[in-house]
């Protein structure tokens, strides 16, 4: 397997370089953190700059409110998939208000993204929150 690559929504455009194609799609294959398992193919998702906050990452059994506070990050830097079909590879959270947040579906690592019910063709994959090879 190639090198991993990580971003950071701090990090410069060098790098969304190496990672999104002239046409603004994923050039190479978006991959859980934690057990390397495949969560969209290259070409499959478009590059998207929208601030959303997630969780920090843990078990799915750990993402509750806990006395109106969560932590969690704001994070911009997005592939956006418009059928929840495209993904090779991803689980939803239970709804947690209107928002289920995208888990892995083989390790339960997450979030490590973003789906408002009253959008039915808007996934967000964070870009932090996985790896690239």
């Amino acid at each position: 397997m190639e090198n991993n690559e990580r971003i950071s929504s701090g990090e410069g455009c060098a790098d969304l370089t190496k990672l999104v194609s002239e046409d603004g799609k994923n050039m190479k294959s978006v991959l859980c953190q934690r057990c390397g398992s495949k969560v969209l193919c290259p070409g499959m998702a478009i590059f998207a700059e929208k601030e959303l906050f997630l969780p920090s990452m843990r078990k799915k059994t750990g993402i509750s409110q806990v006395e109106g506070t969560v932590d969690g990050d704001m994070l911009t830097a997005h592939w956006l998939v418009d059928d929840m079909y495209t993904f090779e590879n991803v689980g939803f959270t239970k709804d947690v208000g209107k928002v289920k947040y995208l888990i892995c579906a083989d390790c339960e690592i997450g979030p490590i993204g973003w789906h408002c019910l009253d959008d039915k063709k808007s996934f967000y994959v964070a870009l932090e929150r996985v790896n690239h090879a």
